[in-house]
């Protein structure tokens, strides 16, 4: 048994599914909502780069580095994200949480807040991790500012950490929540989905 399986996450507003290709229409229109490929610190495909984007995700969550997932909204019962566990290192009980993007409709709203909780959730109580990390581009301020409302602190910069599709050498910004913490971060999502979820 693989120490990250292929899990579906049910939450009230979203639910978390293993990303398959039988997603890859709905994953082009969601990325389509607000052409999200143009924002030059996130890496969202172009609609014809989807299907290489799902294949290769899911060619690494068969090597056990990545379990992506599709990010399907309840009320409307469509497709309207992508995230991910990655980082995943079994021997120290440790992963990140990353890779996440939303269509420009379902943005600052409930979804990511308890998209969050369940991947957190998960993390914590079933997979019994002892840190969960974020990380994000140094130019992203948004980003950062919805990671640190979640209630992870920051741990430092990778300097120089990673080549973008563009050619840019990105800075990432790491965050992590640490074991003993996950009551109170926890306790805080479900305090804001109960005000509204308003997180990023």
């Amino acid at each position: 048994m693989a120490f990250v399986d292929a899990v579906t996450l049910n939450g009230r507003h979203a639910t978390l599914e293993p990303l398959a290709l039988e997603h890859e229409e709905e994953i082009k229109l969601a990325a389509a909502d607000g052409e999200l490929w143009n924002l030059w610190f996130t890496t969202v495909p172009r609609p014809e780069g989807v299907r290489n984007y799902i294949e290769q995700l899911i060619a690494q969550r068969e090597r056990g580095e990545v379990l992506a997932f599709a990010v399907r909204d309840n009320e409307s019962g469509r497709i309207v994200g992508g995230t991910r566990y990655l980082h995943i290192d079994e021997n120290n009980r440790r992963l990140e949480i990353g890779g996440t993007w939303y269509a420009q409709r379902a943005q600052r709203t409930a979804i990511n807040t308890e998209c969050k909780l369940m991947l957190l959730t998960h993390a914590f109580e079933k997979l019994r991790c002892i840190a969960v990390e974020f990380r994000t581009d140094w130019f992203n301020k948004r980003s950062q500012a919805a990671i640190e409302r979640l209630g992870a602190r920051r741990d430092g910069v990778l300097r120089n950490h990673i080549i973008m599709p563009d050619g840019r050498i990105r800075d990432s910004v790491v965050y992590s929540v640490i074991q003993n913490e996950w009551p109170g971060v926890k306790k805080n999502l479900l305090y804001k989905l109960e005000a509204g979820g308003l997180t990023c």
